[in-house]
């Protein structure tokens, strides 16, 4: 498995919010639903989306796809100069912004939310609702915004998206949460394999023949009990230049990025599976269920079991 396919294979929606907003110019609304990802195409219209802080507002077009990763809030809006009418909080709990926008957004259908059902604005929108449903190395990999235009990767799904968000049958809940899950490793794929994409380091640094293949190694055996005289020996090159360098492209040292990686496999098996503390232990490159909670602890605060609720 690369590393790539290590960190898409993780996204498991469960229960996600799924819907179509429609929107009368001019329209704004505020989210701070605290989600760890939303995805949003434009289907009719354009958008801009305003990042809270010191990102940039960027401009969704027709067919354009928009990934937000929380928990930051931000605003989508017809210009940057319309003030929010609305804001969606935790929970997905919409409230008027003043008195003059009561019942302005509202239920219109199946999944379909805004002001009118033909309006000149028109956006598919998918939310992952609960951090867990995520890895967080695949959430650590991400800015708080990032826009794919349709003239860099014309979304196959989006007839599918736009066609199934509104239908009432059974089992359509499920449908939904699989195909937020295509529809978000899809587009990360494809995010991931632009040239002027913003890459995580490690990302970058598996292009580089050396750190590239240490990389590979930690991801491929985690449970190895792996030094860097072993790693550096296998890449070809000495110790003090294999920390040099993956030091100076990832931008931590290769023992550290072992732990962090096996820590990070951890908390997701935790998650993911009904494995005992001591078997995700083996697993992940620790001699004891002890030593994996010690080391557990000291970086994510909490126990295993704490972790795992």
């Amino acid at each position: 498995m690369d590393v790539l396919a290590g960190l898409l294979e993780g996204p498991r929606a469960r229960g996600a919010f799924m819907i179509r907003a429609c929107f009368e110019v001019p329209w704004a609304v505020r989210i701070s639903d605290e989600a760890p990802i939303s995805i949003m195409i434009m289907v009719k219209g354009d958008a801009w989306i305003l990042p809270d802080g010191d990102g940039p507002a960027q401009r969704v077009r027709p067919g354009d796809i928009a990934i937000a990763r929380g928990p930051d809030a931000y605003v989508c809006c017809d210009d940057p100069s319309t003030a929010p009418r609305a804001e969606i909080g935790p929970g997905q709990v919409c409230r008027p912004l003043g008195a003059a926008h009561v019942g302005r957004y509202k239920e219109l259908g199946v999944r379909e939310w805004g002001e009118s059902p033909d309006g000149p604005a028109q956006m598919l929108i998918g939310t992952y609702q609960m951090r867990g449903e995520l890895t967080g190395r695949l959430l650590d990999a991400l800015p708080p915004l990032l826009v794919l235009p349709t003239e860099v990767w014309d979304c196959p799904l989006t007839p599918l998206v736009a066609e199934e968000i509104v239908k009432d049958e059974p089992g359509q809940d499920v449908v939904l949460d699989r195909l937020l899950d295509l529809l978000l490793i899809a587009s990360l794929r494809a995010w991931f394999s632009r040239p002027e994409a913003d890459a995580p380091a490690w990302y970058v640094a598996l292009g580089d023949p050396v750190v590239g293949q240490a990389l590979r190694l930690i991801q491929d055996d985690p449970a190895h009990p792996w030094s860097v005289t072993e790693i550096a020996g296998k890449a070809g090159v000495s110790r003090a230049a294999l920390a040099r360098r993956f030091t100076e492209l990832v931008g931590e040292p290769p023992m550290t990025y072992l732990t962090n990686w096996r820590l990070a496999l951890a908390a997701d098996l935790l998650r993911d599976s009904d494995l005992t503390v001591a078997a995700i232990a083996r697993q992940t490159g620790y001699g004891s269920a002890f030593a994996l909670s010690s080391a557990f602890k000291r970086v994510h605060g909490v126990s295993p079991q704490e972790h795992r609720g």
